[in-house]
């Protein structure tokens, strides 16, 4: 009797054994260290490890399993394993740390959501793949913001210009380049990412504290370290290095930043065969003094030396249509020689005069040094290209509808010194919080303009277009040679502003529901010197508003609508006409600026994403109608155009691979003025539709090898028109921008992964990888060059084309 009943139960024993295995491990992190109470589970079944980051469990022989390893303070993993037969299988996976992040962009809201501010994270800037690595790189993935230039740091922002946009450092307003025509001459960015603390950024319908521009902010603090640290960046394109530590009992800190850029890489890849040697050298420093717990002292220099050589030897450009295709050909003599020196000085002081009162009183000084010289002779035919496939001279030029020469030459040189002083306060008690204050600034530039084209075809020399009895080549013209463009002013201008603001802001419950809101005026004063005149004082009141509310909803929603009247009050570049001349009694340009957005923050795949949309409408008047080459802007300086410009833009942000984040955004435009009353027409930056990618990834069981892609789609713009035409002539737009970058790194040593011994061990931070910019090659243009068939009098826009494919090696280094 007891061998049947130990029998009956030796069966189940028995047929269990035949259907399952044995899998077993050891669990650990990416310190090799065991990992305690990870739960390992898989259908209904689970067990967890041991204090030794052991475990074993039982799974079925010939059938596919989905194990989970969970932790609270681990990323899951998932692991799909099939037992071939009863044999022990070992598995020993490594868990990495919810709190270790792929180095990606993360752009999160935080408390300044309310305020329509995007707040991006400053740490993952250098990881986004672009040609101009930096914090502007970031801002042309948002919606809204746009620039088909891969070679300049400029950006519009919802149908505005280059002009048009706030850049703060530490409260310091930053200047664009006076005489940079072209984004390859621009070099490096003011900011320098290695330095940058906090990125601010808003698209539109800002508060009253910041400055008066029409478009955005950007909003940039440099921190202050806390450790001693070096940083260094280097690849084909240029490097980096940072220092920065701590002295006087940590009273002290101090962080320096040098850089080097060389776009040649870049300038060779294009259409233009040329002899270039770029040098862009740029040292910051931002020291920080802790006197008592009220009182810090901080001071923000910069120089900045960019030297541009510039040899054009040839050129070839083919275009037009398949059926009808055309080439050009020139041949160049001469060069171009600039030179742009900026020096840049800030002290500021910081008081704490008592537990809700602050003050921030700052004095600084801009002194930028501009040298434009060349003398460029172009020797060109244009031809008809022979696209009989049977033809021996197929592909070749077979006929030339214009043939000519042009010399072009310039002596220009800027001298600009621009200072400013000011004071600002907040009073901040519970929820409530008042800012205000006060700034004057003194702007004197010296100006001296010497340019002219003389333009030849079939050896006649073409007259100005406003020459009267012009009727070359048909009748030759016997009096003395006039330049195309004349172009001769000496201005010295002298510019007083005295400006301030006052805002309040407040958040409270109203039902359970949060709100914000937040309203306030600002004031602008300034008179303008020239040649002995001065004009009339102009003074311009700028109220401003937004409100916010996140109801006590179950889905997490805010609502906001921000707006008011913004005025821009002329900059010298905006009182300077075409023929350089300086009208002293330019008004500001004025929007009425409507905003209204939501965010929506879900769970979407058990991971978090988030949808943000804004609508946008301005009214413009006063408007200084302009043109624009390449980053060139040259204004009419008469105030006689109207404007408006309205559209939406969308983003959807999360992790579309788990641990990272990627993005989709959408946004569409339409602008539009009229000058002098002659009818709508596109503005120069009627950009209708902007459509980006920004995609992140990497190996799930190689986690340090990361990808970046970036991806832009953006509708043509206005070609602009040849000097002195009339735009309401030339209304036709360049191509559409279309660019894809890619960029692969891998990280061999980080905060998450550090080595105790070996070549590792000397490194907190070590990555090296490889970008390729413009990968499928694409043939992208931003301007027109004019060239006059002499028999029909017609004038050819020929596309000037961006760069090609390259390819760029990247290695990261922190010690």
């Amino acid at each position: 009797m007891k061998n049947i009943v130990f029998f009956l139960f030796l069966i189940p024993s028995l047929l269990v054994a035949q259907k399952t295995t044995i899998l077993k491990g050891t669990v650990k992190n990416n310190k090799k260290e065991p990992i305690i109470n990870v739960s390992i589970k898989y259908n209904n079944k689970g067990i967890a490890t041991d204090k030794n980051g052991n475990y074993q469990i039982r799974i079925p022989v010939n059938e596919e399993i989905t194990l989970t390893f969970s932790h609270v303070s681990y990323r899951s993993f998932i692991k799909k394993i099939t037992a071939k037969s009863r044999n022990a299988i070992r598995y020993s996976p490594i868990l990495y740390l919810n709190t270790e992040k792929l180095d990606e962009i993360i752009i999160k809201d935080n408390n300044k959501q309310a305020e329509g501010i995007i707040k991006i994270d400053s740490k993952k800037v250098n990881n986004l793949i672009g040609a101009n690595a930096g914090v502007e790189n970031v801002l042309m993935t948002l919606p809204g913001v746009s620039n088909n230039n891969e070679l300049s740091t400029q950006y519009n922002v919802r149908g505005g210009n280059f002009d048009e946009n706030l850049v703060y450092v530490n409260g310091i307003e930053i200047y664009r380049p006076f005489l940079i025509r072209s984004g390859q001459q621009e070099g490096l960015s003011f900011i320098n990412p290695s330095m940058v603390q906090n990125i601010n950024f808003s698209a539109g319908g800002f508060q009253a504290k910041y400055g008066d521009k029409l478009s955005s902010v950007l909003d940039i603090t440099y921190r202050k370290p806390k450790e001693l640290g070096v940083a260094v960046d280097f690849s084909l394109l240029g490097g980096s290095a940072t220092f920065e530590n701590q002295f006087l009992d940590k009273k002290l800190s101090a962080i320096t930043g040098i850089r080097y850029r060389d776009n040649s890489l870049f300038v060779n890849s294009k259409q233009i065969e040329t002899n270039f040697k770029p040098k862009f050298t740029d040292v910051q420093t931002f020291i920080s003094y802790e006197a008592s717990d009220f009182l810090t002292f901080n001071f923000l220099g910069n120089f900045s030396l960019n030297n541009y050589n510039y040899t054009p030897i040839s050129r070839r450009t083919r275009f037009g249509t398949i059926a009808a295709p055309l080439e050009l050909n020139v041949f160049y003599n001469g060069q171009e020689e600039d030179n742009y020196l900026t020096l840049f000085g800030a002290l500021s002081t910081n008081y704490k005069a008592n537990e809700y009162l602050t003050f921030t009183g700052t004095v600084s000084r801009y002194n930028t040094q501009e040298e434009e010289h060349f003398d460029i002779a172009a020797s060109y035919n244009l031809g008809e290209v022979d696209t009989n496939v049977g033809s021996e001279s197929f592909g070749d030029v077979e006929f030339s509808q214009g043939i000519g020469s042009q010399l072009n030459h310039a002596r220009n040189d800027l001298d600009a010194l621009i200072t400013n002083v000011q004071l600002k306060g907040a009073h901040k008690k519970d929820r409530k919080q008042w800012d205000f204050g006060v700034k004057y600034q003194k702007e004197d530039i010296r100006d001296r303009i010497r340019e002219w084209e003389v333009i030849d075809s079939l050896g006649f020399s073409i007259r100005p277009p406003n020459h009267v009895g012009n009727n070359q080549p048909y009748t030759p013209f016997e009096g003395a040679i006039t330049p195309y463009q004349n172009i001769r002013a000496d201005n010295n201008v002298e510019i007083n502003r005295l400006s301030g603001f006052v805002q309040y802001s407040e958040r409270l419950f109203w039902n359970d529901n949060e709100i914000w809101y937040n309203f306030g005026v600002r004031a602008h004063n300034w008179t303008v010197k020239s040649e002995g005149e001065t004009s009339k004082s102009q003074l311009t009141i700028s109220p401003r508003a937004q409100f916010a509310i996140k109801p006590n909803w179950q889905k997490d929603m805010l609502f906001r609508v921000s707006g008011g009247w913004y005025s821009q009050p002329p900059s010298y570049r905006e009182l300077k006409d075409y023929d350089g001349n300086i009208n002293i009694d330019v008004k500001a340009q004025q929007s009425i600026h409507l905003v209204a957005g939501m965010d929506y923050s879900f769970d979407m795949w058990g991971r978090p994403f988030k949808l943000t949309t804004e609508l946008y409408h301005k009214d413009l008047s006063n408007v200084n109608a302009y043109t624009i080459d390449n980053v060139r802007i040259r204004y009419r300086a008469d105030n006689l155009t109207t404007a408006y410009a309205n559209g939406v833009d969308v983003r959807l942000n999360g992790e579309f691979v788990p641990g990272s984040e990627s993005w989709v955004s959408l946004g569409y435009l339409k602008t539009e003025e009229n000058i002098d009353n002659r009818g709508t027409i596109s503005r120069p930056s009627d950009q209708r539709i902007k459509f980006g990618i920004l995609f992140q990834d990497y190996v799930p069981n190689l986690p340090n090898l990361k990808a970046y892609l970036n991806l832009v789609y953006n509708s043509g713009v206005p070609g602009g028109s040849p000097s002195y035409a009339d735009v309401y002539q030339f209304q036709g737009r360049l191509r559409d921008y279309k660019r894809a970058d890619l960029g692969i790194s891998y990280v061999f040593t980080d905060a998450n992964r550090q080595y105790k011994t070996g070549f590792l061990s000397k490194f907190k931070e070590l990555t090296a990888g490889l970008e390729l910019f413009n990968m499928f090659d694409i043939q992208n243009s931003i301007t027109n060059t004019w060239v006059r068939d002499v028999y029909s009098k017609t004038q050819f826009g020929i596309p000037n084309y961006m760069t090609g494919r390259v390819l760029n090696i990247k290695v990261g280094i922190k010690f």
